[in-house]
């Protein structure tokens, strides 16, 4: 609500200082800014013509539960805690099968599969491999959290982003998300948490603050656009969680809606930036052309500054595709691909 009062008076301001409404009006925000943005488009479409999204935290209160549950079930079960040793040895896997191209990321994770249970120790344990217990906490950091109905609850990690080392331990308190904001409780014990029972309370009490409507029809009706984004690269927030709300967008709406609505995923870029991959494009540029000028975007170019890599960032679920000869990092030797 604050974006949105900000955004009434400032239009009021210009108006009155230039004599005049601004023609368009435009918003970019990343992790909770892409919240913000997905907020503005779903709550208030009559605010922006343009809103660029990205890295969503839209799935705010799940997301922290999430992160809670899982370090309560490690908590309850010790045997799943993988040593550094094991961690850095199921991310190699993953690469070794993966990574064909030796570039150190995976272009599309989603063409990537990868059978953890390949992993699972067959004689002593040991560095090399992963025992049951340790093969059920990777499963759920790549597949999700789930609750016992199998539902998900929160996106799993990209393949090919690190295992990091997961530690049990007892002291530590879970996420304010459930301790104040869902139990209003600063000595929340979380000894008595359950994921089946508490995620639904949690939920409806401060559910208010995500932002997961697919129904956008109000800001496609004002001839809105939205570009989202997100990197494969991202082990803040998972970067399926953007692709997860961009589907269920199509799936409330329809198919096609490729008019007014696109999603760029980034190979190798990290939280909202940075990372190996083509991690700086031209985002506003795009949305202007896109909004003022009818050029929807096909292909946006990206690239690495530090490395000079660039290449072509495709419009989900396209991906971009090595042509199979020159250099990797030219982005003229890449082409957008149906999977």
């Amino acid at each position: 609500r604050a974006v949105h009062e900000m955004t009434v008076k400032s239009k009021q301001v210009i108006d009155k200082f230039y004599d005049r409404a601004p023609q368009y009006a435009y918003f970019k925000g990343c992790s909770t800014g892409g919240r913000q943005a997905l907020m503005a488009a779903q709550r208030y479409p009559e605010d922006f013509d343009g809103i660029i999204a990205g890295a969503l935290a839209n799935r705010h209160i799940q997301m922290h539960t999430a992160g809670s549950a899982r370090r309560i079930n490690l908590a309850r079960n010790p045997d799943q805690a993988i040593p550094e040793a094991k961690a850095k040895m199921v991310t190699a896997a993953v690469l070794n099968k993966c990574d064909t191209l030796k570039e150190g990321f995976l272009n599309n994770p989603r063409q990537c599969t990868f059978d953890f249970s390949s992993l699972v120790c067959t004689g002593a344990n040991g560095d090399t491999c992963l025992t049951k217990p340790q093969l059920q906490a990777v499963e759920t950091f790549y597949g999700g959290l789930k609750n016992s109905k199998g539902e998900l609850i929160f996106s799993g990690q990209a393949l090919g982003n690190p295992l990091p080392a997961l530690q049990s331990t007892t002291t530590f308190e879970v996420s304010d998300t459930v301790r104040i904001w869902g139990f209003q409780n600063a000595n929340y014990d979380w000894r008595t948490f359950d994921l089946d029972r508490d995620m639904p309370i949690i939920n409806k009490k401060v559910g208010f603050v995500d932002a997961v409507d697919p129904d956008l029809g109000r800001f496609k009706a004002r001839g809105g656009k939205l570009l989202l984004y997100a990197g494969w690269g991202d082990t803040t927030i998972t970067p399926e969680n953007t692709v997860l709300y961009y589907e269920s967008v199509l799936d409330k709406m329809g198919k096609s809606q490729d008019d007014w609505l696109r999603l760029f995923m980034v190979p190798g870029m990290a939280h909202c930036r940075g990372g190996d991959g083509p991690n700086t494009f031209d985002s506003i540029g795009t949305l202007e052309r896109w909004r003022e000028q009818s050029v929807t975007p096909a292909q946006i170019k990206g690239s690495n500054p530090q490395s000079g890599l660039t290449r072509p960032l495709c419009p989900f679920p396209q991906y971009a595709k090595y042509r199979g000869a020159g250099d990797l990092k030219d982005a003229a030797n890449w082409a957008c691909s149906a999977p």
